[in-house]
């Protein structure tokens, strides 16, 4: 059996590499705040990145941690998250992180997260150790994310195109250009909203798993949250260039007046979301809201090649984070 000390030191290491996974979260979805923004010319991109992380962190002080008490009580059965099943978990999710920003691929931490967590649990225990309510609507919002970002993207262009129907575009274009700040402000809350609280909800798992933190608490510890959203925060702050240039003209050619409505329509999704406790992929939202603004001016004006090759890093997320963590899951029992 571990002593305190001994486990006191592997919790407080598997503490930094939540931390890393988070860092990494805001690093590898950075563009997902900034792409629009940069694309348009409205902020060079390392003023984009400032703003962005700014706003990350701003979310600490206005959303509830209700997806830290998805991802922390909602997702495996009691009892059966140990240290391995963290380690595997993270470890899981960071590789495929990894993978994906090295190829320039805008797919999930979250959803990698999810599919490390799942793969470590089925290691140990089996599918019947996952709570499945958590896990089916978390799978859900693959979809219902998208497509929900796609909508409210498509309907935002519709209108403000009516609106501003007898304006000339370079009056538009000028208006726009101040209003994207706005809607790039309001999509970084929601990402940090959203995804700092997955690794809040991944260490507070760790501390109920290992008596650092009482199993019927309501909330983690404060010191979790103010080092997730720094976390996020500084991620943010170094970005991730190589997936700025395929969200933000790969998939379509944005104007200002296009990505104020993206952004708009994405971080409405992450608002409603987080405020439902549901974890959802930022990536998956943005790219939804994108391609339906495209979507508006007409079909071929969306590059539905580059599209498809990210809804397949989407499906391919979870198991391939899954087995990943599985294996990594095995490793660890030999190692601590």
């Amino acid at each position: 059996m571990e002593t305190v000390q001994t486990a006191f030191w592997v919790v407080a290491l598997l503490v930094v590499l939540a931390l890393l996974f988070d860092f990494m979260n805001g690093f590898h979805d950075a563009a997902n705040s900034i792409a629009t923004v940069v694309s348009t010319g409205v902020l060079k991109p390392a003023q984009a990145v400032l703003f962005a992380a700014f706003f990350n962190f701003v979310a600490i002080f206005i959303f509830h941690l209700s997806v830290a008490a998805t991802v922390g009580k909602g997702i495996v059965q009691p009892g059966i998250v140990d240290t391995h099943v963290v380690f595997g978990a993270l470890l899981g999710a960071i590789t495929w992180n990894v993978i994906t920003w090295y190829y320039g691929i805008p797919s999930s931490s979250s959803h990698a997260l999810i599919g490390g967590i799942s793969g470590a649990v089925i290691a140990k225990a089996g599918a019947g150790a996952l709570v499945a309510a958590g896990i089916l609507k978390t799978v859900a919002f693959i979809f219902v994310s998208p497509l929900l970002g796609f909508l409210l993207g498509s309907l935002m262009m519709v209108a403000v195109a009516w609106v501003f129907r007898s304006f000339r575009p370079s009056r538009v274009d000028k208006w726009f250009r101040r209003l994207q700040l706005i809607s790039a402000g309001a999509y970084s809350l929601g990402h940090g909203g959203n995804d700092a609280q997955k690794t809040i909800g991944i260490i507070w798992m760790l501390l109920m798993a290992t008596g650092y933190a009482a199993t019927d608490s309501t909330s983690p510890p404060t010191w979790t949250i103010v080092c997730c959203y720094m976390a996020i925060g500084l991620g943010t702050m170094f970005g991730g260039w190589r997936i700025v240039k395929t969200m933000g003209q790969k998939i379509t050619k944005l104007k200002p007046v296009g990505g104020f409505c993206a952004e708009t329509g994405g971080a409405m999704t992450l608002f409603l979301a987080t405020a439902l406790g549901i974890p959802v992929s930022t990536t998956h939202t943005i790219t939804g809201a994108i391609v339906g603004v495209g979507s508006t001016q007409r079909a071929s004006a969306v590059r539905w090649g580059v599209a498809g090759g990210i809804v397949w890093a989407w499906v391919l997320t979870i198991p391939a984070s899954a087995f990943v963590a599985g294996v990594a899951y095995w490793i660890s029992l030999q190692i601590f």
